[in-house]
């Protein structure tokens, strides 16, 4: 799903009382870390990625990082931190993603 504006508006007031659940380290980035992303948006839909001081990348590499080898959707970037969007492959957590569908 591809958004519009108005989604990603809607998606970013969603995502404005989350705390970052997801850490990029010193370790960086690995298959195992955005495995473990993927599965965690399966849940939830929507999350946010923090970036710690100690971390050898940037936003712009994380962002590109996540969305050349997935389909997660990068909604905003709030300094180190990143707001992350799926579409949940479970139809019975598909609340939100519904819900952005209809703007």
């Amino acid at each position: 799903m591809k958004l519009r504006g108005k989604q990603k508006r809607f998606l970013r007031a969603q995502a404005n009382h989350l705390q970052p659940i997801f850490a990029v380290g010193k370790e960086g980035l690995t298959q195992n870390w955005l495995a473990q992303l993927d599965g965690a948006l399966d849940r939830r839909e929507l999350i946010k990625v923090n970036i710690l001081q100690n971390a050898d990348v940037d936003t712009d590499e994380l962002k590109s990082f996540i969305e050349d080898n997935t389909d997660i959707q990068v909604v905003q970037t709030i300094g180190r931190v990143l707001v992350l969007f799926k579409v949940s492959a479970n139809k019975d957590l598909r609340e939100l993603s519904d819900r952005v569908a209809r703007i």
